[in-house]
């Protein structure tokens, strides 16, 4: 029996993508998958020195180097907890189980407990960039015992991403961290894809611009300081001919988007937490009205649409639009960083802020420059309250939080829906100190329920004997 040095469990796209990714490092990888099919697959199309295909676990356990590391690759929920319930009897103390999937935070807390009494070592590790990423360069999130992180530290390094000559990999904390920074990462990446979603339709609608030219708009600001992975594929996305009719395929594609659901994770869990993600909660009920097709459809013939007001120049709205589509972004990562702050204050995490941007910095979905500023911010600061609050990002939300008021004028004028877009200035004037309403808000529930109130003028809690 070849001996292997890790075990991958799951051989789907992505299994299998980190299979031949570790394969490719120099790493004897064995791979295991319930379907024999599935496997023989692998063999036949990816034919690999470094892969040993197994078509039994305890095959593929035996085979392992100690202490055993083995990655799980199915579906999050029930599957993962069967794997792990086949591995016990096979394992030994010591041994490691990483799970690579999009695992909820709290099952991963869970198992790590379950698992550290037994003596096994269980990472929750969050893996970024898709198929591409998977094969060529990750983004890595794990979270586990930090101890034990050596063993795994040099195949996930190895195979991730490189930014800067730095491995887009590094260790989150305890338990659940890992997945915690994964499922924040995706609430971000919901609110950066809305945002862009919104540019374009702004443009479209109501700046007039040709997917041609909307392609030239993208290409142009992924020159500059919005230059990232989700606007250098929207460029290309834009270009793109459809297969079956004249013009560009975005226009044949149905206007509806699915969510697997770790952006509405991060929004139920900024409730818990009591942090505004307004911005992502937006991006995710932005995707369920997308949903609704055959409402929207009906709807738009008893709804008066707004007389389209296009703007007088369109070289300068694509300005505004650029400004403000970067002050919306700075917004959507304040409030996504201040959610890791509060969950690491919550669940005793000691999480480094400046590195999780770093490792955002290639590999996954939200990569992009404007990462290198967010570790900039954090190096100087390591207890930054919110990233509004560093120089670089607030002389960036002051120089652009004028355009983003005009674009989003124009936009309701037009009856375009900018929900994230809105939600980031709404986020800004409450966080500038603007009055919210709350006096009034505390008076009615003093009116009604006897809640109490706070003076500006003394201290204490005050009840009110409201005479009308």
């Amino acid at each position: 029996m070849q001996k292997t040095q890790i075990g991958i469990i799951g051989l789907a796209v992505m299994g299998r993508s980190l299979a031949l990714n570790m394969a490719d490092h120099g790493f004897k990888v064995g791979g295991y998958n319930r379907s024999r099919e599935v496997t023989d697959a692998v063999v036949k199309e990816y034919p690999h020195e470094n892969f040993v295909p197994f078509y039994d676990l305890e095959e593929l356990v035996k085979s392992q180097e100690r202490p055993r590391k083995l990655l799980i690759m199915v579906k999050a929920g029930k599957p993962v907890d069967m794997v792990i319930e086949q591995l016990i009897p096979l394992l030994e103390e010591g041994d490691m189980i990483l799970d690579g999937g999009n695992s909820f935070f709290e099952d991963t807390r869970r198992r790590e407990t379950y698992l550290k009494e037994k003596g096994i070592y269980y990472f929750g590790t969050g893996v970024s960039g898709g198929e591409k990423g998977a094969r060529f360069g990750p983004s890595i999130m794990p979270g586990g015992d930090k101890e034990a992180y050596k063993h795994i530290a040099p195949v996930l390094e190895a195979i991730s991403a490189k930014a800067q000559g730095e491995p887009c990999c590094a260790y989150m904390g305890t338990d659940g961290a890992g997945h915690y920074v994964k499922m924040v990462h995706n609430g971000i990446e919901y609110a950066d894809m809305q945002l862009i979603a919104e540019a374009y339709l702004l443009l479209k609608y109501a700046g007039g611009f040709t997917n041609k030219e909307l392609a030239d708009v993208f290409e142009a600001w992924n020159e500059g300081e919005l230059k990232s992975y989700l606007i250098g594929i929207t460029a290309g996305i834009l270009r793109e001919k459809d297969d079956f009719e004249a013009g560009e395929l975005l226009d044949y594609i149905v206007d509806s988007a699915g969510q697997k659901g770790t952006g509405r994770w991060t929004s139920l869990e900024s409730l818990k937490q009591g942090v505004n993600v307004s911005m992502i909660t937006a991006a995710c009920n932005a995707r369920i009205m997308s949903n609704r097709v055959e409402e929207r459809r009906a709807a738009k013939e008893l709804f008066e649409h707004p007389q389209q007001k296009l703007a007088a120049d369109k070289a300068a709205f694509e300005e505004k639009v650029r400004k403000g589509l970067y002050t919306a972004k700075i917004a959507a990562y304040a409030q996504g960083f201040d959610l890791l702050s509060h969950a690491a204050s919550e669940y005793g995490w000691d999480l480094n802020y400046g590195k999780i941007a770093s490792i955002f910095r290639a590999g996954c979905i939200i990569q992009a420059e404007f990462l290198d500023d967010i570790t900039k911010a954090f190096g100087k600061n390591k207890a930054l309250k919110n990233l509004m609050l560093d120089s670089f990002f607030r002389d960036g939300v002051n120089q652009g939080q004028e355009s983003l008021r005009c674009i989003l004028g124009l936009g309701i004028q037009n009856g375009i829906p900018v929900p994230a877009m809105s939600q980031a200035i709404a986020y800004i004037d409450a966080f500038r100190g603007m009055p919210v309403g709350a006096n009034l808000i505390q008076a009615q529930r003093d009116c009604f329920g006897a809640h109490t109130y706070e003076r500006t003028d003394r201290e204490g809690s005050f009840h009110h004997d409201w005479r009308f």
